[in-house]
């Protein structure tokens, strides 16, 4: 791969499985990622089977492949995987892999020009299967950020190719702190610093968040059960891994029927390639009853008709300054970066293991999608209200309060 030194590649492999993934030897390991992005991909392979990995196996998808049955395919193809690659994530869970995903912004010639509601009812079944996965904690997992040329292009647009390839790994080398002496230190240090304040909130249990900014007057509820977690999860078995590398956030389970008033994002909201730009949102009892944006809003707006829990929240997010996203200053156009530079939030499906009470995790909200979109900056407030009325400040100026 040009533009980029070996040991960077090694580096940001090397995290990928002793940390985000946590291998543990005698795994079978799963490699997912597009085809762009192959030389990164054998380097995870070969850091995996150095961990001790009983089987690796690499699956690449295709944009454009996929782009051809969106235009071309025939209704009863979209949102369709046949029965054998469910069979296939089931079985990954009832085997314990783990799951490494290599992801990034996709070249936005793949969607482009394409009918907006094909895409956004382009949902395969596939993808509860992850879901019901990582909700019964049956994997240890983690997406990790790997740039490519197709990427940086789209990032950097005024740059030459390689010089833009360049500046992309350089970011990415510093938010996933690649740059540390000993990375897997760095992020042990930030992750300890998140839990503490996640435990904090935990403690206040309040009953609703307040968001207050430029357009935003938003009302969040929280269910009573429901636990702050930075991003470092633990499988059934207790195997620690991180799902997320960049990860800066820290997060719960709202009650999706307690939502109210209005909400402007922040930054732009990739799907799949479409841009969502000017985005605004008006919740009434819970659902999105209106969905606008400057450019975006059709493809949005289809997600969040897919079925009953997809114009409800199914998660919120609050993001500090002193994270190494933000500091970038720069739109990466995936979410996998871009939602840990900004506080936000998740219309569709809730992380149901976060909620300790049955009764409380049976409300979570459940849904085919999970679509965040930023909704925070240092001139956005969060206050937490407590069921008696009380408002705490909980994140000011990008500053921690509580």
């Amino acid at each position: 791969m040009p533009c980029v030194n070996e040991t960077t590649v090694q580096r940001l492999a090397d995290l990928a499985v002793s940390f985000g993934a946590n291998v543990q030897p005698g795994q079978i390991v799963c490699i997912h990622t597009e085809v762009t992005r192959a030389p990164v991909a054998r380097a995870v392979a070969e850091k995996a089977y150095a961990a001790g990995a009983r089987h690796v196996e690499v699956s690449y998808a295709d944009a454009f492949a996929r782009r051809a049955r969106l235009e071309h395919g025939v209704e009863d193809s979209i949102g369709y995987a046949p029965s054998w690659q469910v069979d296939r994530v089931r079985e990954m869970g009832e085997q314990r892999v783990a799951l490494i995903q290599l992801d990034g912004g996709l070249d936005p010639a793949a969607t482009r020009g394409l009918d907006p509601l094909r895409i956004a009812n382009d949902q395969s079944p596939v993808r509860q299967e992850y879901i019901r996965l990582i909700n019964e904690r049956a994997m240890n997992w983690t997406i990790v950020a790997c740039p490519s040329a197709e990427w940086a292009r789209e990032v950097h647009p005024h740059l030459p190719e390689d010089e833009a390839l360049e500046r992309l790994w350089a970011q990415v080398t510093t938010m996933c702190r690649l740059d540390e002496g000993d990375p897997v230190a760095a992020w042990r240090q930030r992750m300890d610093r998140l839990g503490e304040v996640a435990e904090r909130l935990t403690g206040h249990r309040f009953d609703r968040l307040h968001f207050q900014g430029p357009g935003t007057d938003l009302s969040v509820g929280l269910l009573p059960s429901s636990r702050w977690m930075a991003a470092s999860f633990a499988t059934a078995e207790g195997i620690e891994h991180f799902p997320n590398l960049p990860s800066e956030e820290i997060f719960t389970t709202p009650d999706p029927a307690r939502v109210e008033g209005v909400v402007h994002s922040t930054k732009p909201l990739d799907i799949e390639g479409t841009l969502v730009e000017g985005l605004t949102v008006r919740f009434e009892g819970g659902r999105a009853v209106s969905i606008d944006a400057d450019t975006g809003a059709e493809l949005l707006r289809a997600r969040a008709a897919r079925d009953e829990g997809a114009a409800r929240l199914g998660e919120v997010a609050l993001v500090d300054g002193e994270g190494r996203v933000g500091a970038q200053d720069t739109v990466f156009l995936t979410t996998l970066i871009d939602e840990n530079a900004a506080s936000h939030v998740a219309l569709g499906n809730a992380y149901s293991f976060v909620v300790e009470d049955e009764a409380d995790r049976e409300r979570a909200n459940d849904s085919s999608i999970h679509v965040d979109f930023m909704i925070g900056s240092p001139d956005v407030t969060v206050d937490g209200i407590t069921s008696g009325g009380e408002r705490v400040p909980v994140l000011h100026h990008g500053q921690w309060q509580v």
